[in-house]
C-alpha cells in the first residue's frame, strides 16, 4: 500500500490494524525496503505495456511558445 498510495508507514500499519493485523510499522519499513523496488518496477512495467498495447497517443491542444523573447500562443 505504500507504494500504491501516498501513504504513511505508520498509516499503513493503521490500516492493517484495521484488519486484525498486528504488526508495527518497523516491520513495514522492512518489507518497504526489501519488496518496494520489485512492487515499483512491476507497476512501472504493467503502465507501459498497457499504454503500448491500446495506441496510447498524446494530443496536445494549446500551448505558449517563447520566440525571440516574445509569448505566442499556438
Amino acid at each position: 500500500m505504500y507504494i500504491r498510495f501516498p501513504l504513511s508507514l505508520r498509516n499503513v500499519e493503521d490500516l492493517l490494524d484495521e484488519r486484525s493485523i498486528d504488526v508495527s510499522y518497523e516491520s513495514v519499513r522492512f518489507w518497504w525496503q526489501r519488496f518496494g523496488p520489485k512492487f515499483a518496477a512491476e507497476i512501472r512495467k504493467r503502465r507501459v505495456t498497457v499504454m503500448k498495447s491500446s495506441q496510447w497517443r498524446w494530443y496536445l491542444d494549446e500551448m505558449f511558445v517563447k520566440i525571440n523573447c516574445e509569448m505566442h500562443y499556438l
